[in-house]
């Protein structure tokens, strides 16, 4: 029979006795919730390393940020959004004027914008202060940070809103809706601001590296389940929390990084949709396949 008393300790006590793994947890969720419909749209258009390119592209500038003021919220969030921007406007302005195509310009920026940040904080920083970049730190989020991460997915969902019916038509038909000239480079800007927007709030809790794992996984894992938008968009959600929950908790228990953790886990979802996924899992897809008559 199963110890209720020490499933209880093991699951639900450590986020009752201690503030800082609720802070976690509360921050992991507002991720999970801005950034899960935005990897949903980014998978559907295809543009899935732009998002890991401009997780990295954020570097600079809140490396920027940390050798002016340190380890503060307020500079480092400027500096990764107008990193952010300045990169994805430059990636574009390349791409027109220029024989590189979009992924081929944000590789490169990324590639320098990633040198550059690790360069800029070993300047001041030691090695802790560079880990904390690269990987965040989502046991040591504070009121502020938290506020930060609620307002990044309140304007995040907000705007999704907005650009909705433009969005999914162009997913779903990118020629029909350049040819109805449905708002697509303003669309395609405002994407990508919040692209910017959720990879920097996810900064400070997952750090540069990271922060798009949370955003893309979910959504990758959601698409072996259901082919239908506000399917693919509920269970990233819902994949992003149940990560977090188990990443947060297995973390506290066996004393490893919460941030890789929380990764580990969704990759673990993601590979376990691959397999047992309703929509084209591996395993499911051989057991339903019907045997070829003789």
């Amino acid at each position: 029979m199963i110890n209720l008393s020490l499933l209880y300790d093991a699951l639900i006590g450590p986020f009752i006795e201690f503030s800082f793994m609720r802070r976690a947890l509360i921050g992991a969720f507002a991720l999970s919730l801005g950034a899960g419909p935005v990897g949903v749209f980014l998978m559907l258009r295809r543009m899935s390393l732009i998002g890991d390119a401009m997780a990295h592209a954020i570097l600079p500038g809140a490396a920027i940020g940390y050798l002016i003021a340190g380890l503060s919220l307020g500079f480092m969030t400027a500096g990764g959004l107008a990193a952010g921007m300045i990169i994805a406007l430059a990636a574009g302005l390349v791409t027109r004027f220029t024989v590189l195509k979009e992924d081929a310009a944000l590789a490169s920026f990324y590639l320098i914008s990633l040198a550059a940040g690790v360069v800029l904080v070993s300047l001041k920083g030691s090695n802790i202060d560079l880990l904390h970049v690269l990987f965040g730190s989502i046991l040591a989020l504070d009121d502020a940070t938290l506020i930060l991460l609620a307002a990044a997915t309140s304007i995040s969902l907000l705007a999704l809103a907005v650009i909705f019916r433009a969005l999914v038509l162009e997913s779903v038909d990118p020629t029909f809706a350049r040819l109805m000239n449905a708002g697509g480079a303003y669309t395609n800007i405002l994407f990508l601001s919040l692209v910017v927007i959720n990879l920097v709030a996810g900064f400070h809790a997952l750090g540069t590296l990271l922060s798009v794992g949370l955003m893309m996984l979910p959504a990758f894992a959601a698409r072996f389940w259901t082919e239908r938008l506000a399917g693919l968009m509920g269970i990233s959600i819902g994949f992003g929390f149940l990560s977090s929950v188990i990443g947060i908790i297995t973390s506290y228990h066996l004393n490893t990084p919460t941030g890789p953790t929380i990764i580990l886990v969704s990759g673990a979802l993601y590979l376990f949709s691959i397999l047992f996924g309703q929509r084209s899992g591996l395993i499911i897809a051989k057991i339903h396949r019907p045997h070829l008559a003789r």
